[in-house]
C-alpha cells in the first residue's frame, strides 16, 4: 500500500519527523527543568543551617555566662582586697579619742578670805571672784609627782625639809612648808621616767596673800635641763633671770594655788624657780603636785 500510494508514505514519515522532534524538544526541556531540580538539595542543605541557629542562641549565652554576676560564692573569692584593707586601714587613736575628765585635785583649807586690792605689784592678775573652773585632762591623769625625789639649790633650808614639796600635804600651817633661803632659788622634782605632764599645780604660801616673783616653771629631760627644756611658766617680765622674758601674769597665793597648764609636754624633770615675795626675799614651797601619765601609757 505504501508502494501503491507515496504521499501516505511520505505522510508518514513527516510524522516520524515530528514525533522525533517532539521528542527531542521533550528532552531539552528536561534538561532545562533539571537545574531547578538540582538546586533543591541546597535548599536541604539550608534547612540543615536551620538547626544551626537553634543552637547559636546557646552558644551565644554559654560565652555571655562569664559576664554574668558572679554568685556569692564567686564575690567571696574574688574580692579578698576590701577583707584586708578593713584589717590594715585602722586609723591611729587620735586625741579627739581620749576622754578628758577633771582633775581630783583635793584643795586645802582656806587661811584667807578675798584678796587685798592694795597689793603694789605690776602685771599682777585680776582675782577671779569665784572658784576657778575645773582642770580637764585625759582619763587616768595622777599626781605623778607625788613622794618623788626633790633636790633645791638650796641644801639647808631654813625652815622644813625639802621632801615636804611632794610629801602630799598642802596645807598652811606651820609644819606643812619648806623655807628656802633669799633670792633666786629652784627646787627640782624628779618623776622616775618620762611623762606627758597635763598641768602642774604649785602652792608657795597661802597662809597669807603674797606674790612671788620671777615664778618660772620648766621641764626637761635631764637633771642639768641640757635636753628638751621647755618653760610652761615665766612671769619674770624683764628677763632678769635670763631666761627669756615672761608674759604671764604675777598672782596673788591663795589656798586654790596656782595651776599651770603644761599642754602634755614631755618630761622626766620638773624644776620651779622664785625670786621672794612682796613680804620679803625668801621662797617658800608648801606643794607642788605634776599631773600626768607615763609616756606610752593608754
Amino acid at each position: 500500500m505504501s508502494s501503491k500510494n507515496p504521499w501516505l508514505l511520505l505522510m508518514m514519515v513527516l510524522m516520524s519527523l515530528c514525533l522525533v522532534m517532539t521528542a527531542c524538544s521533550k528532552k531539552e526541556e528536561a534538561a532545562q527543568q533539571s537545574p531547578a531540580t538540582q538546586t533543591q538539595p541546597p535548599a536541604a542543605e539550608t534547612s540543615a543551617p536551620a538547626t544551626t541557629p537553634a543552637a547559636q542562641p546557646a552558644a551565644a549565652s554559654e560565652q555571655t555566662q562569664p559576664a554574668a554576676t558572679p554568685t556569692p560564692a564567686d564575690a567571696k573569692t574574688t574580692q579578698p582586697a576590701p577583707a584586708t584593707q578593713e584589717t590594715t586601714s585602722q586609723p591611729a587613736p587620735t586625741t579627739a579619742e581620749v576622754k578628758m575628765v577633771p582633775l581630783d585635785i583635793k584643795l586645802p583649807k582656806p587661811m584667807f578670805i578675798g584678796t587685798p586690792s592694795n597689793l603694789q605689784v605690776p602685771n599682777l592678775e585680776k582675782p577671779l571672784g569665784k572658784a576657778r573652773p575645773a582642770f580637764l585632762a585625759p582619763e587616768g591623769t595622777t599626781n605623778v609627782a607625788l613622794r618623788k625625789s626633790v633636790k633645791s639649790s638650796d641644801d639647808a633650808p631654813v625652815i622644813g625639809e625639802i621632801t615636804m614639796v611632794t610629801d602630799g600635804d598642802n596645807e598652811a600651817g606651820d609644819g606643812s612648808y619648806v623655807e628656802l633661803g633669799p633670792f633666786l632659788q629652784n627646787v627640782t622634782i624628779d618623776l622616775g621616767k618620762k611623762h606627758n605632764i597635763y598641768a602642774i599645780l604649785v602652792w608657795h604660801y597661802h597662809k597669807q596673800p603674797r606674790v612671788y616673783f620671777d615664778v618660772i616653771v620648766q621641764a626637761a629631760d635631764d637633771p642639768n635641763f641640757t635636753s628638751n627644756v621647755v618653760t610652761v611658766f615665766n612671769n619674770d617680765h624683764d628677763n632678769t633671770q635670763k631666761m627669756g622674758a615672761g608674759t604671764d601674769l604675777n598672782y596673788v597665793e591663795t589656798s586654790e594655788g596656782k595651776l599651770i597648764d603644761a599642754k602634755g609636754v614631755q618630761g622626766r624633770y620638773v624644776r620651779l624657780y622664785s625670786n621672794g615675795n612682796n613680804n620679803d626675799d625668801l621662797n617658800h614651797y608648801i606643794e607642788v603636785a605634776v599631773y600626768g601619765k607615763p609616756v606610752g601609757a593608754i
